[in-house]
């Protein structure tokens, strides 16, 4: 049940060996010579799973909300790779639309490494929760700015660039921050050996920029889970499509295997399904079946979700007819929308 597992919402803890060190990720322990690329020690893993079988039938849901401190979700496996190395009076410049939650994570653990935050965002369909996340931004972000569009955006980051700071690129989804997902699937595979859950028969996560869904994919395959990831889409298919996904997915098995020139399992073409339906029509659009799934899921647990991202994900899970174990993987922080 949910509420015997909200005795640890204020985190998981990082387990540690009888020396007091904490042990090698499981990215780590798969691939060994992985554990010299550079990490920011941002998260706190792993994220608990949680038997939500009285919201759905057979469902569970990974928790990567509470993926850090003082924010979670799953930009932080991501960000952990991504601000590797960084140092602080660094500066760091990303982009994304203006409630953007890994523009958001992006500047909130620069600032806690002591970097300084260049962000540069562009407009989108206004909700309470996203002017909510633009207003945090806007505290923890040294320069911000909208753009009027999306190439402005990305023109004033690339002059950002041009004078050294680092570059995060849009959702966090580049071949080196997939590696933060591909190791949340060996996480979830050595939870699942320790009977936390069974093997799901499927994943279901939000669809945006890519990575999380590439990450799991490839992730899995190397796992060797038989699992089908299954990545609801929340923004337009020029972003968010089945060539993205495989081409993050390829280019994260090349760093790997150029990395450890060791060999990477590459996922099969049918365990990758896209679902169209939730999309709304615009990018933070709330939708009436994301309203309802927030609504089951509230009363359920207390917890809000986001229209943007997992109100649609959770949305296609209660509304397709599933069969055998599922798990929802719970991208966003509900802590972001607490006094909404």
């Amino acid at each position: 049940m949910w509420m015997r597992a909200r005795t640890i919402t204020s985190g998981p803890s990082i387990e540690r060996d009888a020396l007091g060190t904490a042990p090698a990720r499981p990215l780590d322990r798969r691939f060994p010579a992985l554990a010299r690329v550079p990490r920011a020690p941002l998260g706190a893993f792993p994220t608990p799973v949680v038997d939500a079988r009285t919201l759905a039938t057979d469902l569970w849901v990974k928790r990567d909300d509470l993926a850090g401190e003082p924010l979670g979700g799953n930009k932080v496996r991501a960000l952990e790779l991504l601000l590797g190395g960084v140092k602080p009076g660094d500066r760091v410049v990303t982009v994304g639309a203006m409630g953007s939650t890994h523009v958001l994570a992006t500047a909130t653990y620069a600032r806690q490494l002591g970097a300084r935050a260049v962000v540069y965002r562009w407009p989108q369909e206004v909700s309470a929760a996203a002017l909510e996340v633009s207003r945090r931004i806007e505290r923890v972000a040294q320069t911000h700015a909208i753009a009027r569009t999306v190439a402005g955006a990305y023109v004033r980051a690339a002059i950002a660039r041009l004078r050294g700071a680092r570059w995060i690129p849009a959702g966090g989804s580049s071949p080196l921050g997939v590696l933060g997902h591909v190791g949340s699937a060996l996480e979830l595979a050595e939870q699942i050996a320790r009977g936390e859950l069974p093997a799901p028969r499927r994943i279901v996560v939000p669809l945006g920029s890519g990575g999380t869904v590439a990450g799991l994919w490839l992730g899995t395959a190397i796992a060797g889970l038989e699992t089908e990831i299954i990545g609801v889409r929340v923004v337009p298919r020029v972003v968010a499509n089945r060539r993205r996904v495989r081409r993050l997915a390829a280019g994260a098995a090349r760093l790997i295997q150029r990395l450890t020139s060791e060999r990477v399992p590459r996922p099969r073409e049918n365990t990758l399904r896209i679902v169209h339906e939730e999309y709304g029509g615009a990018y933070g659009r709330e939708t009436a079946s994301g309203r309802e799934a927030s609504r089951r899921f509230a009363a359920w647990c207390g917890l809000a979700l986001d229209a943007t991202y997992s109100a649609k994900a959770l949305a296609a899970v209660l509304s397709a007819h599933n069969d055998g174990p599922t798990l929802f993987w719970l991208t966003f922080d509900p802590r972001v929308l607490a006094h909404l």
